[in-house]
């Protein structure tokens, strides 16, 4: 049975004397409040995403029969066809109905047509009537058709036990926002065919309609296969997946990095001459004739393998190193930073467009104009003399964070001729889980301010942004930098898809929230706002633990181990409790929390919903988190094992070497812990990706950093998750700890015993 989570406020209350402000902060931002339904299909008890511009419940309900006539118009196109093929798939394959198509309307259950439908809402727009007597979709165009066909499938409701039925209704629905796009960043690993393919089915029931693909080096370009990783999509298979897209009404856009973000490229050193600054494969030189040659050669390979796509965005942006390198410094004091950036726009944008493309770019409206030295590129204004244009017909797809709320910047570049799209506010790069429900400010430092969650950020966003005729587009980015597993960036998604059809729907957060988590994995899922509040928590807690502070910002949060005993008497340093103990008190918390969150997914994972495989991702995530704080713990008990060893030297010989050899043993259970902990973690990832980093017989996988010092590209494999772990040095420490322990036995202890005897 589902259970609703109450807060009690006067337990809270009881709790403000003695808890901080901070606390109880982060206990808000953890558990959200139950939803509180105000629009009219929740209360009817409908999860449909996203929520329809007009509609009308009428009272009646329609009992879909078994068999069940679908009739479609005679002239009906291919992809009109395929959207019928659709519903029936839908139809057998979650509801057990058997369909059968007719030409006769009057014997039809449903009918899909494009006659009398509305015109003035575009091709996208359908319209959707439930009688008792059947279902009519209706739609000018061919996305319109599919989008109504998708609508009703989320519409159909059963009972305990009853047949399946909809509720009866007359929808009237168009977008907002033309394009709906999903940024999807594979630069850290590489999902398989099949996944991509049920991820592009999931994007279009959701009416998201460009996939922007950062592919790097996941794809095999024929023209520089040395680029390629081993297992790279071929270009007959990047081929095929674009078609299949299209059936669904996605465009898959390739999005190929140029100037900066290019290490995937500048790596191989037969391209090294070609970088601006030598000592660094970020960036390419953009005075550099060779430049443009290797990247016109990867962005043809790449618009060739996504055929009847509109758009080919070239990236170009994190260039840090732009007008510092020998052969750029001088331009750089002549036409200023934004003058080089847009030469190499403007070149590369200039030849892409004669092939037809429209060249996406990260570039914020109006954003020329100021000074892009800054950390977020929203500096203050530029002299004149460093002022540029930019060149004609480039789309607009960066975020900018000086924009009024009147959208002064993006009407001003809209009048100039530019495509916009909103860019949905970055959700953050935290590791292992989207921080959805609260963020840390400065995570990464000490200190850190909590703020407001990712999904509140993009809820406010699109509401203020979205549906006033000024934005073309919107873009939802899931940077790969952290290495998370895509299935933790589906909600985003979908909140994305929700507010960009619709932005000016009634319906509040907490009501989106809980209707997603009830839409995407079925009425049967239980506690789903607990488990992410958990996890969010609990990726900040992996965040803040042993190195990962320290690897990206230097000497702050260092963990050092227990010291290790020396000599006859078992010298020790016993600072490693007091240093730590307010991370060996977090440790029981989170290990709590951890345990809560397993359960949970383990209670889904026995019911009867959809997408079971996420819960495995929670598993995996939750056990690595849980590993965490239990090694705190560990820590803590081997220097306590240490000590008691330390007090017992000179009362009892065989209990200093009983907690000599306890201390061995927790360090040893540790390691294993580990070992099993990530080989599940490597298990259920792979189940839907290629193995990290990953050798074929054909091809050696050739794993070099850069200054970016992604999490995720601190090694070739997964074992960025444990790396830091590995840099605390257990496996030496246990070795030294096992010296010692023989050392001790065979100086002390064996002739005591032999003296005795």
């Amino acid at each position: 049975m589902k259970r609703n989570r109450c807060v009690n406020w006067s337990y809270l209350k009881r709790l403000i004397d003695v808890i901080s402000p901070v606390l109880l902060f982060v206990l808000y931002v953890s558990f959200p409040s139950p939803a509180r339904g105000d629009t009219p299909l929740y209360k009817a008890g409908i999860t449909l995403i996203p929520y329809p511009q007009d509609v009308q419940l009428t009272g009646e309900t329609f009992d879909l029969p078994n068999p069940l006539m679908i009739t479609i118009d005679r002239d009906a196109s291919e992809k009109d066809k395929f959207a019928t093929s659709e519903l029936r798939r839908q139809l057998s394959d979650r509801w057990n109905i058997r369909t059968e198509l007719t030409t006769d309307r009057r014997r039809a259950h449903i009918v899909l047509t494009k006659r009398g439908a509305e015109r003035k809402h575009g091709n996208q727009g359908y319209q959707l009537h439930v009688t008792s007597k059947g279902i009519t979709v209706s739609a000018s165009g061919e996305p319109g058709l599919f989008y109504g066909v998708q609508t009703l499938c989320q519409l159909i409701q059963s009972g305990d036990g009853a047949s399946p039925f909809v509720q009866g209704m007359a929808i009237k629905d168009w977008p907002h926002t033309t394009h709906r796009a999903v940024h999807y960043d594979t630069k850290h690993h590489q999902d398989t065919r099949e996944y991509v393919e049920g991820f592009i089915r999931d994007l279009a029931k959701y009416k998201i309609n460009l996939l922007v693909w950062e592919w790097e080096d996941k794809f095999a370009y024929p023209s520089h296969p040395e680029v390629g990783a081993p297992g790279a999509f071929t270009m007959q298979e990047m081929q095929e997946i674009t078609r299949y897209a299209q059936n669904y009404h996605v465009q898959i856009v390739p999005l190929v990095q140029g100037l900066g973000h290019v290490s995937f490229i500048l790596k191989w050193p037969q391209y090294a001459h070609l970088r601006e600054i030598p000592a660094s494969n970020w960036e390419f030189d953009p005075l550099n004739e060779g430049s443009y040659e290797l990247l016109f050669d990867l962005w043809a390979d790449a618009m060739e393998a996504t055929p009847g796509s509109r758009y080919i965005h070239i990236g170009s942006d994190e260039t840090f190193e732009l007008g510092k390198g020998p052969t750029t410094r001088e331009k750089a004091k002549e036409i200023g930073r934004n003058g080089l950036y847009h030469l190499f726009v403007e070149k590369s944008a200039r030849r892409l467009q004669k092939t037809g493309r429209e060249v996406m770019v990260w570039e914020r409206p109006m954003g020329w104009t100021r000074d892009v030295t800054t950390d977020e590129g929203v500096g203050q204004e530029l002299p004149p003399r460093y002022k540029v244009t930019p060149h004609e017909g480039i789309v607009l797809t960066e975020a900018y964070g000086y924009e009024t709320p009147e959208l002064k910047y993006a009407r001003q570049a809209k009048a100039l001729g530019f495509q916009l799209f909103a860019y949905d506010p970055n959700a953050g790069i935290e590791c292992l889980f989207v921080p959805y429900f609260h963020r840390k400010k400065g995570a990464m430092r000490n200190n850190p301010q909590v703020i407001e969650g990712s999904l509140e950020h993009s809820y406010d966003f699109f509401r203020s942004r979205l549906g006033e005729n000024v934005f073309d587009g919107m873009i939802c980015t899931s940077w790969d930098d952290s290495g998370l597993h895509n299935q933790t960036w589906m909600l985003r998604f979908i909140t994305a898809a929700e507010f960009s059809w619709n932005a000016r729907s009634d319906q509040s957060l907490a009501e989106f929230t809980t209707k997603y988590f009830r839409n995407y994995y079925g009425d049967d899922v239980t506690d789903m706002e607990e488990l992410f509040s958990l996890l969010n928590e609990g990726a900040y807690f992996y965040m803040e633990s042993f190195e990962r502070n320290v690897w990206h910002h230097g000497e702050i949060g260092k963990t050092h181990i227990p010291d290790l005993p020396r000599t006859d008497v078992l010298e020790y340093n016993p600072y490693w409790n007091t240093e730590y103990a307010h991370r060996v008190t977090l440790a029981n918390e989170f290990l709590g929390k951890m345990e809560r969150a397993l359960q949970i997914c383990k209670n889904n994972r026995a019911a009867d919903i959809d997408n079971k495989y996420d819960f495995e991702v929670f598993t995996s995530i939750a056990k690595l988190i849980e590993h965490t704080a239990k090694t705190y713990l560990d820590l803590s008990s081997l220097e306590h094992s240490i000590t008691k060893a330390h007090q017992q030297r000179f009362l009892d010989l065989d209990s200093t070497l009983y907690y000599l050899d306890q201390a061995r043993a927790t360090v040893s259970d540790q390691l294993e812990r580990r070992k099993e902990v990530f080989d599940y973690l490597v298990n259920v990832w792979e189940k839907t990706r290629l193995p990290k980093g990953m050798d074929t017989d054909e091809k050696k996988f050739f794993f070099q950093q850069d200054r970016a010092r992604h999490f995720a590209n601190r090694t070739p494999d997964l074992t960025y998750h444990i790396y830091d772990e590995q840099l605390l040095g257990l496996e030496n420490y246990l070795d030294k700890l096992t010296a010692y322990r023989d050392f001790f036995y065979e100086r002390i202890v064996k002739p005591e015993q032999m003296y005795l005897k």
